[in-house]
């Protein structure tokens, strides 16, 4: 494990002065990356996808888990450093260990050696939520996942319909299965220490859907909350073709076109998507039509 005597000398020995535009904030405290570990539940078998390694502490303690570990780190400075500090600390596990000096954001599965199982990180907090969704598009051998991220975001992303927060990526992470917020983690564990609180979350994908399915859905609760103070009548006008046709769908798949997206569960934004590729019966008109 790496202390914080540890990350400061590493620090120093490649001159690297961590940055808010990559959002390094280095976790210095061996019992905070045990329980990061411990609650992933990542083990022999496991192909983890660490996101943002830095200078390798929660890197020692998923190898310490028996489990492979992939490491995506931007930073060519830190992945160039990466293996070597694994290999220095780590023995036999840096056999485990495959380092990738890549952007997360453009993460194929192609550029993977091994198809992940879990993905566990300490995600730079101005991209956690895009990347966690390119990652569940891109990579369907995601089953769970264990993430550090500033509780503002981790509340958005475990929000339920209705809540203040509820919002684009409480429902985009829904349709993959159930995320949670799972613990507080105090500002004193990084280096430097960041000026916003942090919180872990967890995930379990549920199952697997048709990524033109998802496309379908995504679109709808883009245009549902863009504008999220108008009735989804008027929100998904846009999307639907004109006001009129956005209440026929949305009558079509249960759904008051009065109510406002932030009262929707990922399955009523799927039956509004299927609504809108299918014929509207007449019966499913918005208003009696007038004789």
């Amino acid at each position: 494990m790496l202390g914080p005597a540890e990350i400061r000398a590493l620090a120093g020995e490649l001159d690297v002065r961590p940055t808010k535009k990559l959002g390094q904030n280095f976790v210095h405290d061996p019992n905070t990356v045990r329980r990061i570990v411990d609650l992933a539940g990542v083990g022999a078998g496991d192909v983890v996808l660490e996101v943002g390694p830095g200078l390798g502490s929660l890197t020692l303690g998923l190898l310490g888990s028996s489990a492979d570990v992939v490491a995506v780190e931007i930073d060519p400075v830190l992945a160039g450093r990466l293996s070597e500090t694994v290999a220095e600390r780590g023995g036999s596990a840096a056999g485990r260990l495959t380092v990738l000096t890549a952007d997360a954001l453009r993460l194929a599965a192609a550029d993977l050696p091994r198809a992940p199982t879990a993905i566990v990180a300490n995600l730079p907090y101005n991209v956690a939520v895009p990347v966690v969704l390119h990652l569940l598009a891109e990579l369907p051998s995601l089953r769970t996942g264990m993430v550090m991220v500033q509780t503002e975001v981790a509340d958005r992303m475990a929000a339920g319909p209705g809540g203040r927060v509820y919002g684009v990526p409480s429902v985009k992470l829904a349709w993959y299965g159930n995320a949670r917020k799972v613990a507080p983690v105090p500002r004193a564990v990084f280096w430097p220490v960041p000026n916003v609180d942090s919180a872990l979350v967890a995930f379990e994908r549920a199952g697997q859907r048709a990524e033109s399915e998802r496309v379908a859905v995504f679109a709808a609760v883009d245009a549902a909350f863009s504008q999220r103070r108008k009735t989804l009548r008027a929100a998904l006008a846009g999307w639907a073709g004109s006001a009129d046709r956005a209440g026929e769908i949305l009558v079509a798949a249960g759904v008051d076109p009065r109510a406002r997206g932030e009262r929707l569960t990922v399955e009523d934004f799927t039956r509004i998507a299927a609504a809108r590729e299918a014929p509207c019966p007449q019966g499913a008109r918005e208003t009696p039509p007038t004789v």
